[in-house]
């Protein structure tokens, strides 16, 4: 990626798709050229927890909503330590943000961090292409970046695909921290983090869990090092396919049958764990509006969600896996892909989508106190 200084709404700026169609616009954010896989998201809010989750490394996200930027940008949502998105299109960028929180435009955020992005295109032409032909390699090109249509898709077509992309070491933390419980402490919790998110160990947090959060290299013995009560695995960007290391780890953790909870890219590893396989779906789920229901009670939930990959169980059984009976414990509604796996037989359960619900609606929340009672139960066990 290069880029320069300030271009909303003065230079013009193109978006170029591998199947060769080009949109045209503005220069939003810096100035310059950035690919990733094109990927559309339909929240109608919370786009900075969007631009800095990590799940979104290397994608140039379409933002469905057509006016963005309207609460400008603060100092206390973000979802990690930087925006971690390739590049951002937006039809109809705010030129004011008004707030009471809000500390700098978007746009100002966006050229702090050197994001190029794309601004004043029919995002909804955009979108409606990628339902119908798949999400895509893409760049966005303004400035001195600018060239002939044909030399700017080149540069395109020759950038990686995202299947078979191994990027949660890129995210993850390279140092252990600890998230401390709020008030009295009750479980210790080692976190693998894939790609987590800020709000994710908070969430445990809120609920009396001191929360050590591991690189995703973390060893069988760094996990238990720190004596956990239960073992968490994280949402990442990347191919599940690639994740090696992690699946491994998983594997451990299953063996020894530590209570296990993994959302979203951990729902993948769980997966790959129990012997099932993952895919790359056509354009995937991304935003805060998508109906999963909870198979185990018959419940349907409002829900976040950001992946373009999902596990191939299958629906209509239980199955058998090295570890006992699994099933598939959440679908969604609007394409019956996986959402979520458990075992019944031992205390392990994950989701595809994001329960710590930023931005986003709390329907899911339940979650993490269901993996309170898991360790609950286990303790209790022990006892």
């Amino acid at each position: 990626m290069t880029t320069s200084t300030r271009g909303a709404g003065k230079a013009p700026a193109v978006l170029v798709l591998e199947d060769g169609r080009i949109f045209r616009g503005r220069a939003y954010g810096a100035v310059g050229e950035t690919f990733g896989e094109a990927v559309f998201s339909t929240g109608m809010t919370g786009y900075q927890e969007t631009l800095t989750d990590p799940s979104y490394d290397r994608q140039i996200v379409v933002a469905t909503a057509p006016q963005i930027g309207n609460t400008g940008w603060n100092d206390e949502d973000d979802e990690s330590g930087r925006i971690w998105v390739s590049g951002y299109v937006v039809r109809d960028p705010a030129r004011v943000p008004s707030n009471w929180r809000s500390r700098r435009s978007l746009d100002d955020e966006l050229v702090k961090q050197g994001v190029v992005g794309i601004s004043g295109i029919d995002t909804r032409a955009l979108t409606r292409h990628l339902r119908e032909s798949g999400s895509m390699r893409s760049g966005i090109f303004s400035g001195e970046a600018l060239a002939a249509d044909d030399e700017l898709l080149a540069r395109v077509q020759a950038q990686p695909h995202m299947k078979g992309a191994s990027l949660y070491e890129e995210v993850a933390t390279k140092e252990a921290y600890v998230v401390p419980a709020v008030g009295e402490k009750k479980f210790t919790v080692a976190a693998i983090d894939l790609g987590i998110k800020g709000m994710t160990p908070h969430r445990m947090a809120e609920r009396g869990i001191e929360v050590h959060v591991l690189p995703a290299t973390a060893t069988e013995e760094d996990v238990y090092a720190v004596a956990p009560d239960g073992v968490f695995f994280s949402n990442g960007p990347g191919d599940p396919a690639t994740a090696e290391g992690p699946v491994a780890l998983m594997t451990a953790v299953l063996k020894r049958k530590t209570p296990l909870f993994g959302i979203c890219f951990g729902n993948q590893i769980l997966g790959r764990a129990l012997g099932f396989g993952t895919y790359k779906l056509k354009y995937g789920h991304r935003g805060i509006n998508q109906p999963v229901q909870d198979r185990t009670t018959g419940k349907v939930e409002v829900t976040a969600h950001n992946h373009g990959f999902a596990v191939d169980a299958p629906l209509d059984k239980v199955s058998d896996t090295p570890y006992g009976r699994a099933e598939v414990s959440h679908v969604c509604l609007n394409d019956q892909v996986v959402e979520g796996l458990q075992l019944l037989d031992q205390p392990a359960f994950s989701v595809q989508y994001h329960p710590e619900a930023a931005a986003g609606p709390h329907d899911a929340a339940y979650l993490f106190d269901r993996f309170v009672s898991l360790m609950t139960a286990e303790g209790a066990q022990r006892a």
